[in-house]
């Protein structure tokens, strides 16, 4: 089914890939080819945000691997909680693709208002205690300042759990903001038939939704790696643990052929003292960060900054910039890659493992939405 569904929707998810060009199965080898199979075979479709990577095969592998171990391996929390709180982590971050395709997915698996609140930023009038600590812990992961204030209502073998799917999203956010519109959804589609089309979506990723992926399954796309330190909340969970050991080594390697080393260290620099917090509208922080690059340097150096601190407002401009000096499908890729996951592992670096209380199992079979 999982196959027949992504051959059957392949036009359509192709085309909502913007600035590269991504590769089609049936030119894909190696690498690209494993992976495809593995999302087809446990995602349920080729996902745009997986197809945008396929210029670039180690970032590809990484995303995929992360994203599959974190969300769709079974494991002790449900599938519905954790996609409240890829929900809950996309809103915060601006990312009404990723919002609207994970809280119709988490609609599909258990209808009611859950979602829709979280979606609203409504977290408090969810009835469930443990999905609304969820979500508000989620949600709050953005920032050091609301992390602090928010532990996590479950468990700490739960918890990282949920801290992979929250480390996760920041990390596709960011790229999907930059290669994705605003929605699944063609732009065409007017907007009283939008909701109903969603819902639909949810219903038609139930069932692969419901299986529960065994985990480690993708831990032999890369080669291992260790543990770096601000990725030590995996640690305890071996299947998390070596999928984001792996993909952070693979990103940093990535990084290192496509992103000059200067910005690199500029890029550090800037996150090292970010909170978290939006910077605004006005891109005159970017301006100033870049000046102390070589000017041949400035486009890529903008280009990350604004992909880690901003992804939403990276634009055509931003991105024709960095194409005039350096053109290729797989350096674009890989110089998001680098600088999503450089935000992704600082938003996590935030995230406490400790829980507030043993509220409820959630496990394989689902969380206590009652």
């Amino acid at each position: 089914m999982g196959k027949v569904l992504s051959r059957a929707t392949l036009p359509g998810t192709l085309s909502q890939v913007r600035h590269v060009t991504p590769v089609r199965p049936r030119e894909a080898t190696g690498l690209v080819t494993r992976v495809y199979a593995q999302v087809e075979r446990d995602f349920g479709m080729l996902a745009p945000p997986m197809l945008l990577h396929s210029p670039a095969p180690e970032a590809l592998a990484a995303s995929w691997s992360i994203l599959r171990e974190s969300l769709l391996a079974g494991g002790l929390v449900g599938r519905a909680v954790k996609e409240a709180v890829a929900t809950a982590v996309s809103l915060g971050n601006a990312c009404p693709y990723c919002v609207d395709v994970h809280s119709a997915t988490m609609d599909g698996l258990v209808p009611g208002r859950h979602a829709a609140e979280i979606v609203g930023g409504r977290e408090e009038a969810i009835g469930d205690p443990v999905v609304r600590g969820v979500a508000a812990w989620a949600r709050a992961s953005g920032t050091r300042e609301t992390a602090a204030l928010h532990q996590a209502p479950l468990p700490a073998e739960q918890t990282r759990e949920l801290a992979g799917v929250a480390v996760t999203f920041h990390y596709l956010n960011r790229m999907v903001n930059v290669f994705l519109g605003d929605s699944p959804l063609p732009p065409e589609v007017p907007d009283r038939a939008r909701g109903g089309l969603m819902r639909l979506f949810g219903l038609i990723m139930r069932p692969a939704a419901r299986r529960l992926g065994m985990p480690g399954a993708s831990l032999d796309l890369l080669p291992a790696a260790p543990l770096p330190g601000d990725l030590s909340w995996a640690d305890g969970t071996p299947h998390l643990a070596e999928a984001f050991a792996q993909a952070a080594a693979a990103i940093d390697a990535v990084g290192r052929r496509s992103v000059p080393a200067q910005v690199r260290e500029m890029v550090a620099a800037e996150l090292a003292v970010w909170n978290g917090e939006p910077p605004g509208l006005g891109r005159a922080w970017v301006t100033g960060a870049v000046s102390g690059l070589p000017p041949a340097q400035r486009p890529a150096g903008r280009l990350a900054l604004l992909t880690a601190i901003a992804s939403y407002q990276v634009d055509q401009t931003v991105i024709e910039e960095f194409r005039a000096g350096t053109p290729g499908d797989r350096a674009l890729v890989e110089l998001t890659s680098w600088a999503s996951m450089a935000a992704a592992r600082r938003a996590g670096s935030w995230i406490s493992p400790a829980p507030l209380a043993r509220t409820a199992e959630h496990r394989d079979g689902g969380p206590s939405l009652t």
